[in-house]
């Protein structure tokens, strides 16, 4: 599934095109994707400004003219290709090209800057849906985690074993004085400062084109030449070490045994 990197990618590449546009026309070429469109998701659709392209945590969430929000979701496979009259083309080479298969552009809206931007996805467990921003913000499955390749990186970078408890990030003595959670350690101010740092210089590099991903412009997402354990199973670390995997929740957990504590 795409990650926070990946979908701010997409949004910097969309806002372009996006805002400040009208929607001359909306096309949903199947009745659903993970879950039915609306009934009236066309039409409310069609004639609309974008005023604004935002995203939370890894929702899209484009501003309409309506005062409404299009909330929208990649999915695992979704994808969004902008095209225009003079230029059809989705350049870039791809580890894992996707999203050439018309059969899969189940929605398209056409802009007034010209541009068509058509949302691809085989697997159909993309999301969208016209609400209202206080509904979108208080649904709970518009605030997410981090995804498996960035929690593996953040705990590297800030030398945190994956099998750490959660608890010896907050203080009881915090919990004493009644701070809810705590006071946060030393361990938890490495981690968030490690977890900005990922997200940042991946967002900078395009995301990581694993399996689905890829930005608007067809270009590749480069952060996966910057793991230093994800996907590293038996290489070396830079302590002296040696990256090891184990299954954590059903997924592939990476790290270092020696730097990571």
């Amino acid at each position: 599934m795409p990650e926070l990197p990946e979908v701010e990618t997409v949004r910097r590449g969309l806002q372009p095109v996006m805002e400040g546009a009208k929607i001359l026309k909306a096309e949903a070429r199947r009745k659903d994707l993970r879950f039915p469109f609306q009934k009236d998701f066309v039409a409310r659709l069609t004639g609309q400004t974008v005023t604004g392209l935002g995203r939370r945590a890894k929702y899209l969430m484009a501003g309409l003219s309506s005062g409404d929000v299009l909330l929208m979701h990649l999915g695992m496979s979704g994808s969004f290709r902008v095209q225009k009259a003079d230029d059809a083309r989705t350049p870039g080479e791809f580890h894992h090209p996707r999203g050439k298969n018309g059969a899969h552009d189940h929605v398209v809206f056409h802009m007034s800057s010209g541009a068509d931007i058509v949302f691809n996805d085989p697997r159909r467990f993309g999301y969208m849906k016209k609400t209202t921003l206080k509904a979108a913000l208080l649904d709970q499955r518009v605030v997410a985690g981090l995804g498996n390749i960035y929690v593996c990186e953040a705990l590297y970078r800030a030398h945190l074993s994956p099998r750490r408890q959660a608890s010896t990030l907050a203080t009881r003595a915090g919990q004493r004085k009644g701070v809810a959670g705590g006071e946060p350690t030393d361990f938890a101010k490495r981690l968030v400062e490690a977890i900005h740092a990922v997200l940042n210089e991946a967002i900078r590099a395009g995301g990581s084109s694993l399996r689905d991903h890829r930005q608007t412009s067809g270009e590749l997402g480069y952060f996966q030449h910057s793991f230093k354990v994800y996907d590293r199973e038996g290489e070396p670390c830079g302590c002296g070490g040696v990256v090891r995997r184990f299954t954590q929740n059903g997924r592939s957990t990476f790290w270092c045994p020696k730097c990571q504590k």
